[in-house]
């Protein structure tokens, strides 16, 4: 038998075991607590109930016995029977003593007169004085029979013990669910967790699990779909690659094989096509190393206050020519200066990047426009065009590593722009949101915190 077989064999495991265990301690400790306490509590409610009813017969056989005395003048020829029945009734030990101390009449094992001490009765006696004309005369003694109060304790252990079992009983009942209840979520969560690891990718935890088990567990799913994912982006980045890289390389092959074998002169229109290969190969590889560098990328190094107006009027001028050389009409809002805690080097990259996208994509005429605002502390960067637009079913990709919609695969790039835009502004602890509306062209909103009280 294997440690897992053996651990599981009650459907609990090692951690529902221990589990179960603490809380039959608990149960058991506490039931043994409660009986303690429970038998402690009788014992001395019979006692003291006991010797309140003790001290009433010794008070009613005491003013019984002062009748009978004051009746004879004096105990001889007293006639202690109704004193004496009312012991006998309470089926209690009673004495009648004189002044003296010796017995002048008893009920119980006493029984009849006798000439004794009245010794014997125990010191949990209840006394009564028997006092006559303010002089005591004598006193009455009663002991209860032992036999009552063992009957009580008997039933008292009894219920007790009853009592007892059955709240053992519930205690284990509550424990075996509660923690099955706890363990179970866990044990779900361990297989689909072990099925996870050994390659299936669709294992989730199922079934409802209460509070933060409940919530683990849709961290973990979470957690799992997110893995899936990151591994579907691997490998479509895989894909993505191998095909940017295959056309211009295909290309370079073909072309120089031709050279090398004299199908076709080497001149220059030749060699530029050539080299027009060349470059597109080395802007593929530039921007995935430039996407990599980002991503990979540690803290901020050269954090500090940026005026992100500065920033967009730097970006401008650096992308007029060519933003001119495409034919689009620039203007900027730019005005208030926006102060914001960044890299001032990687905002300008982002900026750069959406520009570099509006001239490529934009037609001749269009135009460009950028604007900032302040809302709730966050500051908003908008760049919105005329151009063609996105269409709708290929918006949710747009910041997707070398994903180009169908009607820009003519159009020169890697599809790797707005992924970096994306990667700089969400390590600011901002966002990038690209919106088209169809037939008003395309606005990309950077937003970042704005520096307060700096």
């Amino acid at each position: 038998m294997t440690r897992n077989s053996r651990e599981n064999r009650f459907g609990l495991g090692a951690l529902g075991t221990r589990l179960l265990l603490a809380f039959a301690v608990v149960a058991v400790s506490s039931v043994l607590v409660l009986t303690g306490a429970a038998l402690v509590g009788v014992d001395r409610g019979v006692q003291a109930g006991e010797q309140a009813d003790r001290q009433q017969v010794a008070d009613s056989a005491g003013a019984a016995a002062a009748d009978a005395y004051q009746a004879a003048g004096g105990w001889e020829g007293a006639d202690l029977t109704r004193a004496v029945s009312i012991g006998e009734a309470a089926s209690a030990r009673l004495v009648i003593l004189d002044a003296a101390g010796s017995t002048v009449a008893a009920s119980g094992t006493a029984g009849g007169h006798s000439g004794g001490n009245g010794g014997g009765m125990g010191s949990g006696a209840s006394v009564a004085e028997i006092v006559i004309d303010g002089a005591q005369v004598g006193s009455v003694r009663v002991s209860q029979s032992p036999m009552a109060t063992s009957r009580v304790l008997d039933i008292a252990w009894a219920w007790i013990l009853i009592s007892a079992i059955v709240a053992l009983a519930i205690a284990f009942t509550a424990s075996w669910v509660v923690t099955r209840f706890l363990v179970g979520p866990l044990q779900r969560m361990t297989d689909a967790a072990r099925s996870f690891t050994a390659g299936n990718r669709a294992s989730r935890v199922t079934g409802r699990a209460p509070g933060e088990l409940g919530e683990l567990a849709t961290a973990f799913n979470g957690m799992a779909d997110e893995v899936v994912r990151s591994d579907r982006d691997r490998r479509n980045l895989t894909a993505d690659v191998a095909h940017e890289l295959r056309t211009p390389l295909a290309a370079l092959q073909a072309g120089l094989e031709e050279l090398r074998d004299g199908f076709v002169p080497p001149d220059a229109e030749r060699l530029a096509a050539l080299h027009d290969q060349s470059l597109r190969l080395g802007r593929v590889v530039a921007d995935l190393a430039e996407l990599s560098a980002v991503e990979t990328a540690g803290p901020l190094l050269q954090e500090g206050l940026v005026d992100l107006a500065t920033v967009a009027r730097e970006e401008v001028a650096l992308h007029e020519s060519q933003l001119r050389a495409s034919g689009l009409h620039v203007s900027a809002d730019l005005a208030e200066p926006v102060l914001v805690r960044a890299d001032a080097d990687r905002l300008h990259q982002a900026v750069g990047n959406v520009l570099a996208n509006a001239a490529r994509y934009c037609r001749p005429g269009d135009e460009v426009s950028l604007s900032l605002s302040v809302r709730d502390h966050e500051a908003a960067l908008e760049i919105a065009d005329t151009g063609p637009g996105i269409a709708t079913e290929d918006l949710p990709f747009v910041f997707d590593r070398l994903w180009r919609g169908e009607s820009a695969r003519e159009i020169p790039g890697s599809g790797i722009g707005l992924a970096v835009v994306r990667e700089i502004v969400s390590r600011h602890g901002g966002s990038a949101e690209v919106e088209s509306p169809p037939g008003e062209g395309t606005r990309v909103t950077i937003r970042l915190p704005v520096a307060i009280g700096e």
